[in-house]
This record gives structure tokens, C-alpha cells and sequence, in this order.
């Protein structure tokens, strides 16, 4: 199916330095469109994930993706005074934009009539994938190990978080626990249904655990329902980030279409699109990856 994609689309944002800046994608045709919004990783931006955006735009989903104040297009660094608040700044800003969706369909002509907001998914990669599970539930641990402020999200449904990070103190390399104090997450309340993807030659520097570390929130949340495992998937998952892209370590077009099928299935079936998706997705086998469930 042919698709759209506008950028940027601006929303004023005085107080925090830098206006948000956003694009949004889209199918030419359809209606009743179900919307994810995405949250991309450390340093990326707004048009990055394409192989995942067309698809799930191709598919009848309009995608709607965020630059975070640590994109490189921003050039924020960390002698910057909102450096260190980056982490919270990244949730205020999927709230923004999901209080401020009717602003942003509209920028796309026709589409505020063909979207249902109603039916609404975030997703979101490494470190947007812990941006992204804030507004599905789950929390920050603080230094008195206790859980911080809830940002859950009622108006989500549905998420896809991929090669998110696990669990913090002692988990934590001693580099992380340093610069990283809120990479300590608490999954006990994330109870909005969620697809996890995890590659299992995922071997983080920021953690002393091997890949497993990427699964913990399978493990751990009630409202993880699904895990793709990616076999031979390092962080990029395939290259899930772009095309062709050089710093893909781990390219693989087989890896990045298991994780289309499967990211698009689920949230078919979380959303009320189509029931019978995920279970079909579940039953096919694939010599890409792994699909496991609760």
C-alpha cells in the first residue's frame, strides 16, 4: 500500500529549549487507522526506523515519531543543563505528543479523518524502549529503591518494545551505574499488553549480563503477553534503523522481516484490528527468530 510521510511537523515547546519536532506517516488510503507512536533510540531522530515505519504504515498504521533532546541532529550535549533530565524529558514528550495528536493528524491532509486515536500503540527501540514503557508502566527505582513517579498512560494500549533494557543496580557495568542512574527499571506495574523483541547475541556493554538482560521485561511484567527472540540479532536487530545502513552490525533482511510480521500482528490484534493476526503470527515458524508467550 502507498504511503505518506510529512516532516516536521513543529509543536512549541519554549520550556524546554527546542521546539518538538515530529513526522508523521501514514497510508494513502483507510480508514479507522490505528496510530503508534515510536520513540527512537539514544542519538536518533524523527526519520530513522524506516524499515519498521513503511511497513507499519503500509500495513494501516499511522506512525507518528518524535526527535528526543539527545538526537544528534540537536547537538545537545552533556555540559547542557537538561542533559541530565533527558530521560523524563522523553516521556513528557510522547505525552505531548499523543495530548497533541489531533495537531499533528492534521498536518498530514485527510488523515485526521481516517485515524483512530482511540486505537493507539507506542513502541520504541533501546532507549526508547524504556521512554516508551513509562507510559505502558513502568518505573523508575530510586536510589532508596523505590519506585518513582507512575506515567503510565491509560490512553495506550498497546506497545512494542525492542531490545529494551533490563534490570539495574548489580546488573549494571560500573560505567552505567555512574552516568545512568535511572537505567534501574521497575516492571511490576507495566501491565498494558506488549510484544518484547530481543535479539539473543544482544550483548550489552552497559550490563555484566549476557543477551538475556534484554528480556527481563518478558519476564518480569504482567503485561508482556509475547517475546520474539531474534537469533544472531545484536542491538540493531537486523538493522531495523534504516536501510543499508553501515553501522548495522548484525544486517540481516530476514531478521527485520520477522520483526514486521510480528510487531504488526500482535498490535492488529491488541488494537481490535484483526483477532486472528497474532495467533497466526505465533503459528508460523520462522528460521529468523522465535516466538514465545505467556
Amino acid at each position: 500500500m502507498p504511503i505518506l510521510s510529512l516532516k516536521p511537523v513543529v509543536l512549541p515547546a519554549p520550556e524546554r529549549g527546542d521546539d518538538l519536532q515530529v513526522r508523521v506517516s501514514a497510508p494513502t488510503t483507510g480508514t479507522e487507522l490505528p496510530v503508534i507512536v515510536f520513540a527512537h533510540g539514544f542519538a536518533g531522530a524523527m526519520d530513522w526506523y524506516d524499515p519498521l515505519v513503511d511497513h507499519w504504515a503500509a500495513n494501516g498504521f499511522v506512525v507518528v515519531q518524535p526527535t528526543f533532546l539527545d538526537s544528534a541532529t540537536l547537538g545537545v550535549t552533556p555540559a547542557d543543563p537538561r542533559y541530565p533530565a533527558i530521560w523524563q524529558t522523553r516521556v513528557d514528550d510522547l505525552v505531548r505528543v499523543i495530548d497533541d495528536l489531533g495537531t499533528i493528524l492534521a498536518a498530514l491532509p485527510g488523515l485526521a479523518g481516517r485515524a483512530d486515536p482511540e486505537r493507539l500503540a507506542v513502541a520504541g527501540h533501546s532507549w526508547g524502549g524504556q521512554s516508551a514503557g513509562m507510559l505502558l508502566g513502568a518505573r523508575v527505582l530510586g536510589a532508596d529503591g523505590r519506585p518513582g513517579e507512575d506515567r503510565t498512560d491509560h490512553r495506550v494500549k498497546a506497545g512494542v518494545l525492542l531490545a529494551t533494557t533490563g534490570l539495574g543496580g548489580a546488573e549494571l557495568a560500573p560505567f552505567a551505574r555512574e552516568h545512568f542512574p535511572f537505567m534501574n527499571p521497575d516492571f511490576d506495574t507495566l501491565k498494558t499488553p506488549t510484544l518484547v523483541v530481543a535479539g539473543d547475541a544482544d550483548q550489552s556493554a552497559l550490563s555484566t549480563r549476557g543477551p538475556d538482560w534484554f528480556t527481563d521485561v518478558y519476564r518480569l511484567s504482567p503485561g508482556a503477553q509475547g517475546l520474539v527472540t531474534v537469533f544472531g540479532g545484536e542491538h540493531l536487530l537486523g538493522g531495523i534503523h534504516g536501510y543499508r545502513a553501515a553501522d548495522t552490525t548484525d544486517e540481516s533482511p530476514e531478521r527485520v522481516a520477522l520483526i514486521r510480521r510480528a510487531s504488526t500482528a500482535f498490535l492488529r490484534t491488541a488494537l481490535e484490528v484483526d483477532a486472528t493476526a497474532w495467533p497466526a503470527a505465533m503459528a508460523t515458524p520462522d528460521p529468523a527468530g522465535r516466538i514465545d508467550v505467556k
